[in-house]
């Protein structure tokens, strides 16, 4: 029987020498004779990888070298080691204190052989270490060495496993300040199933303060048959972060639920729960749900960054036209500001900025929510509680009684509150609500299949704002290219491909390799003039009402997307995704 102790033979010893690839950068061009010695000789002062010198004296990029090691040297490059599923079985084979010594990493293994991210792939000494430590053939793949040593800290700890990646993967969890947390004593010991431990704590932690150096809105954690999946939607785009061993799942669920005051016993019902926590300066509120599934219970923690609305118009996306309007319309005294998109569109996020522009200590602001998402100072914030009875027409009801000067209703929903909605706007107050409907003009006749009369829909609403929201090409690799004809035609222009230039992100470290980072709303604004009351009292159709509305200088969400494309805010995937072109 093969003794698999003995030292490995490399695949192709050239190769991994330090002298060659040195030589093969000169051959090839990316690096003059020059540079390679004076490389070579620091690298025989300092023992300074080679590679790591040249990268470091801006001889060659490290993204450049990579590329050229795996296509010319056979040696693979493996990109954004960070977003990689190790087996924990995997992370077994080789200590932590060996991956720290010679910058390595175990990724996969298949039958005998071990693949193997390096700093150094070219060492073959630490290859037949690794060989002998293992009793597994060594496979080399090339790795970046901040990446390597950023999935040692998520992977690796003082126990060997996921319980303690937190220890490298964010320092800033130790400055995590959990501001309201349920009294741990009224928990029994067994209730707890670990969620006081020191590790799962800290795993917690960093779960949040990781989601939030990413500018994640959602935690996803998602129970599996054999792993407990982590998830964050970052500018409204899900992507899998770490995955943790299933025997965790108790008490990371455990952990969170006690944080958000809910019941740790309850796990066959649905709940809803919250907590605030301060990271930095930042106060960060936490609404969490849980739902059962048949593999044990489902997490989605929301995240609101308090000092996110505290925003300018302009920096929500409108252009001037549209900013100047809307800014009129929000100062009016009377009349129903309608905000309508799907889920997700920003438009509480569009409320609250106009009612922070408006707020001043002569008016008495007082809104109607569910839930109440962000708390602004100075408005009297009023959160909807069926099993108390508050409910949005209640809740409308007695604002009325409060001597409002505007108001806010979160949702729309039901004819109840949108006769009260229309009632108020009518005597004399600036009404602001949202609605769930594709474009402006269908808000119109969504209020009127409520059951509200078109005379009173035409007489009290001044304005509705469709809008969504789409990604912004990241600035950091941000670069232009020429559209093909058939883009051309999607995008509805005219004209030479040659005369337009289109903008997309390559995708960098900045943006986790998706080229864009952050998001832009879409706007649609839809001003209510002396034509269209008179289109929506008679009762005229969707179609008649947006052709009026165009006519009389409205500009469709597809026409301010394609001028955001044109300008290199965004790209015209995002535009298709968020607003649809229909066919004419």
């Amino acid at each position: 029987m093969e003794d698999k102790t003995r030292r490995q033979e490399p695949v192709n010893a050239e190769k991994f020498t330090r002298k060659r690839l040195g030589e093969r950068l000169v051959e090839e061009g990316l690096i003059t004779e020059e540079q390679f010695q004076i490389a070579l000789k620091k690298h025989q002062e300092s023992k300074v990888i080679l590679r790591q010198i040249l990268i470091d004296m801006g001889f060659i990029t490290e993204e450049r070298l990579m590329e050229f090691i795996g296509v010319s040297l056979g040696i693979p490059f493996m990109k954004d080691l960070a977003m990689k599923i190790i087996d924990p079985e995997v992370i077994k084979i080789i200590p932590e204190k060996t991956c720290r010594q010679y910058l390595v990493m175990p990724l996969f293994k298949f039958e005998n052989v071990l693949t193997v991210a390096m700093a150094d792939p070219f060492d073959v000494f630490v290859i037949d270490d690794l060989h002998s430590m293992a009793k597994y053939k060594i496979e080399p793949v090339s790795g970046k060495r901040d990446e390597i040593i950023k999935v040692i800290d998520r992977f690796y700890g003082s126990k060997g496993l996921l319980e303690e990646m937190v220890k490298g993967m964010s320092k800033e969890a130790e400055e995590l300040e959990i501001i309201k947390e349920k009294k741990e004593e009224a928990v029994t010991e067994e209730e707890l199933a670990g969620a006081d431990k020191a590790p799962i704590i800290g795993l917690v932690d960093t779960m949040i303060t990781q989601a939030i150096k990413e500018r994640a809105s959602d935690i996803h954690i998602e129970p599996d048959e054999e792993k407990l999946r982590i998830r964050y939607r970052v500018d409204g785009i899900l992507r899998e972060t770490m995955v943790s061993p299933k025997r965790l799942q108790a008490s990371i669920t455990s952990r969170i639920k006690i944080m958000a005051s809910m019941d740790i016993a309850t796990k066959r019902t649905p709940q809803d729960g919250r907590f605030k926590i301060r990271l930095g300066k930042k106060d960060i509120d936490v609404r969490v749900s849980c739902m059962p599934t048949v593999y044990g219970e489902k997490v989605v923690m929301r995240l609101l960054d308090q000092t996110s609305i505290l925003i300018n118009m302009e920096e929500l996306g409108f252009n001037k036209e549209c900013l100047h309007q809307f800014e009129e319309l929000i100062k009016r005294t009377y009349g129903i500001i309608l905000v309508t998109g799907p889920t997700g569109s920003g438009k509480t996020t569009t409320l609250y900025v106009a009612l922070h522009t408006i707020n001043s200590p002569d008016k008495n602001i007082i809104t109607i929510e569910e839930p109440v998402e962000y708390n602004l100072e100075g408005v009297n914030q009023i959160p909807v509680n069926v099993k108390a009875g508050v409910t949005f027409a209640k809740g409308l009801r007695s604002i009325l009684r409060q001597d409002p000067d505007v108001i806010m209703v979160g949702e729309m929903r039901d004819l109840e509150t949108a006769e009260i909605a229309v009632r108020a706007a009518l005597t004399g107050h600036l009404v602001f609500s949202t609605l769930h409907t594709n474009d402006a003009s269908s808000s119109i006749v969504r209020m009127v299949d409520m059951g509200v009369p078109s005379y009173l829909v035409s007489s009290s609403v001044g304005a509705v704002l469709a809008q969504r929201l789409v990604r912004t090409i990241c600035l950091k690799c941000k670069e232009p290219f020429q559209p093909s004809q058939d883009m051309l035609e999607e995008a509805r222009l005219e004209g030479n491909p040659r005369d337009y230039t289109f903008y997309r992100g390559k995708g960098c470290e900045n943006c986790g390799k998706t080229g864009y980072q952050g998001r832009i709303g879409l706007f649609e604004l839809m001003v209510v003039d002396k034509k269209l009351r008179s289109l929506i009292h008679t009762g005229k159709s969707i179609d008649t009402i947006k052709e009026a509305a165009q006519k009389a200088g409205m500009r469709i969400l597809w026409e301010d997307g394609i001028e955001k494309v044109l300008k290199g805010i965004t790209t015209l995937e995002e535009v298709k995704r968020a607003a649809f072109m229909e066919e004419e």
